[in-house]
């Protein structure tokens, strides 16, 4: 029995089943190479540093050691912990350059115990550590991540300030053998000069000076030959949305750009994209931190789903990153468990207001209507706009207010954030504008408060920011969506998308009566974790215009992959900062001529 997969090619059942298991699963041997390298190399480590550490009960263990115990073992213990440290976690990754540089490590590692100790025993671990690898190569067949000359930078920086800490502990772990009684300054001086090759101001009795100099000697020389290796490789550049990429996109979505309000953030420059082999299905994705991301369902024709996935799962094999699907819907969290195995998790639900449904008549919504009335009679008025309908000119203002509005020192927003305002390429996107008349003396003029809105499908949209002026009457938010809301008939909108709430239900089912002690601790923690993420605050911010909910998933492979893609997903969005320090850092400018920028707190969609 056969089936058209994507409408591209026929495949049978037993094979449609084993690719469906197929995917980036962590085989033993690399993970068991890789952990075996850690800690090779921090007892190669321990090793150097600590004199009384060879002369131990661990010594019968420290014979697996490369180097000898002579003058340079301190020095060759060093280099050959570190540099299987640094291995290790791309052996952990199947990554092939890794590989390439523990099968030279390890025999020259094995050729110099043999030289210098004899090491039989030392000989043959490496040896069969090596043999590990040989014989599973295949497992290692992982592509490098992307990359650029600042991590030449970062490995100065990290390996240095390891180094200096490292060489500390050298310098003050011979304590019987000093002469004299030196400073922390003294010691920290030697350390330095010592990392460059150059004697110091401390002084030792009998060889240890000599250990101690070769093993200063390695580290300095470990830090600059990694760093020029860094700086000098070619660079791997992360995929860029290119201008025939965004073309097919958009094609994908003026035919099924209803299905998914997320689907046009799909357009995103910073990501990149993988094609069903039919061309009728995508998915888009960010790599961060080893983690392949993709956000919200993939785009196009459901039916060629699967060909896009399978795309998406080969190329994280590929390079053996660790696949995840950040906010998909209920059927898409469905489609991508069918197809790849992996596992799905609620995240929250998204606010979805039918505009044909709204109104501020009622009880409920008695509060809304009070302080939209009470800003309305301040003298503010709003203006719901097609971006194509607003001229260049208060465009730019209202590009330029949008990012001086910006509360956070980094961009946010990934994926439910599209990450420009005004591209001639989205002239369908919705801009709501707050204006008090009268107060055009500020950098702005009358312009208050900003909400942008990009299309889903041909009849709703999706709100992507929200940025006002902190000197302006607070619910400027509130009068922007109602005004929105309001305006969204005229402009043939029939459901609007507001802000994604992170754990929304548990926030809802906790503070019912009746609720178990477990819901009542895990939304006590959550309301705890509001103060930085608006967990809480989101939530009763969307709770306002009675909206319906739609659940949102998080996909993944395996529970234990879940922080590191909880980081990832931080990273992205923008409230986890791991970059170089601002003056090493460098503002893309966006094509539109400005920064790509991201809402300041209470202000952004994704929560």
């Amino acid at each position: 029995m056969s089936v058209t997969v994507d409408g591209d090619k026929s495949v049978s059942v037993p094979q449609r089943m084993r690719r469906l298991l197929r995917g980036p699963r962590p085989e033993s041997v690399p993970v068991v190479v890789g952990t075996a390298c850690t800690v090779v190399g921090l007892i190669d480590v321990a090793a150097g540093v600590f004199p009384r550490f060879r002369h131990s009960r661990m010594h019968t263990l420290a014979e697996v050691l490369p180097g000898a115990l002579g003058p340079f073992a301190a020095a060759l213990s060093l280099s050959a912990g570190m540099l299987l440290l640094l291995l290790a976690h791309g052996l952990k990754r199947h990554k092939r350059r890794a590989w390439r540089a523990a099968v030279v490590l390890l025999p020259a590692g094995a050729a110099a115990q043999f030289a210098y100790r004899h090491s039989v025993v030392g000989v043959l671990v490496s040896l069969t550590l090596c043999y590990l690898l040989v014989r599973h190569r295949d497992q290692f067949r992982a592509l490098p991540d992307p990359r650029s000359r600042w991590r030449a930078l970062a490995n100065f920086v990290l390996l240095g300030a390891g180094s200096l800490a490292l060489g500390l502990v050298i310098v003050s772990v011979h304590p019987g053998r000093v002469v004299g009684d030196p400073s922390i300054a003294d010691r920290l001086q030697h350390v330095l000069y010592g990392l460059f090759g150059v004697e110091g101001p401390v002084d030792y009795a009998g060889r240890t000076s000599w250990t101690v100099a070769y093993s200063l000697g390695a580290l300095g020389l470990l830090t600059a030959v990694t760093t020029i290796y860094l700086a000098f490789r070619p660079e791997h550049p992360a995929a860029r949305l290119t201008e025939d990429d965004e073309s097919r996109l958009r094609a994908l979505l003026e035919t099924h750009g209803g299905r998914d309000s997320l689907g046009h953030f799909a357009l995103r420059r910073d990501k990149a994209v993988v094609f069903s082999p039919s061309g009728k299905a995508a998915v888009c994705y960010r790599v961060v931190s080893g983690v392949m991301l993709a956000g919200g369902d993939p785009v196009g024709d459901v039916e060629a789903w699967p060909g896009a996935i399978e795309r998406f799962m080969d190329e994280a094999k590929a390079h053996s990153w660790t696949p995840a699907v950040m906010g998909c819907s209920e059927r898409g969290g469905e489609v991508w468990t069918r197809e790849t195995g992996l596992t799905a998790l609620e995240l929250g639900d998204e606010a979805v207001v039918d505009v044909a449904d709204f109104s501020l008549a009622g009880r409920a919504m008695r509060n809304v209507r009070q302080m939209v009335g009470r800003i309305e009679r301040n003298g503010y008025e709003t203006r719901v706009r097609r971006a194509r309908d607003i001229g260049a000119t208060e465009l730019e203002r209202i590009r330029r207010a949008a990012a001086d509005w910006r509360g956070t020192d980094t961009e946010r927003g990934f994926s439910m954030a599209l990450g420009r305002i005004g591209d001639p390429a989205d002239g369908d996107c919705v801009i709501a504008t707050a204006h008090l008349p009268g107060s055009g003396d500020g950098p702005h003029g009358d312009l208050k408060a900003v909400l942008h809105f990009v299309p889903w499908g041909r009849d709703g949209m999706s709100l992507e920011l929200m940025r006002r002026d902190r000197s302006a009457d607070p619910g400027m938010n509130e009068l922007l969506i109602v005004a929105s809301l309001q305006a969204a008939g005229k402009l043939g909108i029939a459901r609007v998308s507001l802000n994604f709430a992170m754990f929304r239900s548990a926030l809802a089912r906790g503070e019912r009566l009746g609720a178990g002690p477990v819901l009542r601790c895990w939304r006590g923690l959550l309301i705890f974790l509001s103060r930085w993420f608006q967990i809480e605050s989101l939530y009763k911010f969307n709770a306002k215009f009675r909206p319906r909910w739609e659940p949102r998933f998080v996909v993944f492979r395996t529970s234990r992959d879940l922080p590191r893609i909880g980081i990832a997903a931080m990273q992205a969005e923008g409230f986890v900062n791991l970059s170089l320090p601002r003056p090493f850092r460098s503002r893309s400018p966006h094509p539109c001529g400005h920064t790509l920028r991201s809402a300041p707190e209470h202000e952004v969609r994704a929560a």
